[in-house]
C-alpha cells in the first residue's frame, strides 16, 4: 500500500527491522539519564539545564539533531501526577490536614520533583532516539513528509 502511494517506509530500530547493528537500548536510555553521550557514556549531553551539546567531546557523535520536542514534558507531568496525586489521596485518608497545609506540602513538592525530573528524563528520550536510529541518528536526513493525494 505504502509502495502505491509513492511513500518510503520509515524504518525503526535495529538489525530485526533495518538491517542495522543493534544500539544497546536500555544502556542508551541510562546513559541518557544520567546526562551522558547514549554511544559512549563518557561525554556530557547537556551544555544547559535542557539544551544538549551538538556533539559528543569525547567520542564526537553528533547530538544536534534530536528531536525530544516536548515529549519529556509530558513525561514529567504524567510521572510527578502520578506520584503527587498518590501521596496526596494517602496522606488525606490518613490525617486532617488544613488546605493551607496541602498548599505548603504539594506545590512545593510538584515544582521540585518537576525541576528534578526533566533533565533526566530528557536525556532518556535523547538516549531512546539514538538507540532507535530515530530522527538523523541513522545518518539519513530528517524530512517532513507530505500527504499522499487522496
Amino acid at each position: 500500500m505504502a509502495r502505491q502511494l509513492q511513500m518510503e517506509d520509515q524504518v525503526f530500530g535495529g538489525e530485526l527491522h533495518s538491517g542495522r547493528v543493534a544500539r544497546p537500548l536500555w544502556t542508551a536510555i541510562k546513559r541518557g539519564m544520567l546526562g551522558r553521550c547514549p554511544h559512549c557514556g563518557e561525554g556530557k549531553l547537556f551544555r544547559g539545564f535542557t539544551k544538549s551539546v551538538d556533539a559528543c567531546a569525547v567520542c564526537g557523535e553528533e547530538l544536534h539533531h534530536h528531536r525530544a520536542d516536548d515529549l519529556p514534558a509530558y513525561l514529567v507531568i504524567v510521572i510527578v501526577g502520578h506520584i503527587v496525586l498518590g501521596a496526596f489521596m494517602g496522606v488525606e485518608s490518613t490525617s486532617t490536614l488544613s488546605t493551607w497545609q496541602h498548599i505548603a506540602i504539594w506545590v512545593p513538592l510538584t515544582i521540585l520533583l518537576a525541576v528534578a525530573l526533566l533533565q533526566p528524563v530528557k536525556g532518556a528520550v535523547i538516549g531512546l532516539q539514538w538507540a532507535l536510529y530515530m530522527h538523523g541518528f541513522g545518518g539519513e536526513k530528517d524530512v517532513i513528509e507530505s500527504h499522499p493525494e487522496a
